[in-house]
């Protein structure tokens, strides 16, 4: 999940919610939203991989 911040930047969410706060991680802030996306699919290329990931 991408969001775009009050400084104009974007970060990048997780889908699911931390269990320990009950706010979802932050994945990277990013300058562009094209950047984010990409940093997006590499996120979920090796969570694939790996096997894992909620």
């Amino acid at each position: 999940m991408i969001r775009k911040l009050p400084s104009g930047k974007y970060r990048l969410y997780a889908a699911s919610k931390d269990p320990h706060t009950g706010r979802r991680r932050n994945l990277g802030t990013f300058a562009t939203r094209a950047a984010a996306e990409r940093h997006e699919r590499a996120v979920q290329f090796f969570k694939r991989k790996r096997g894992g990931g909620k």
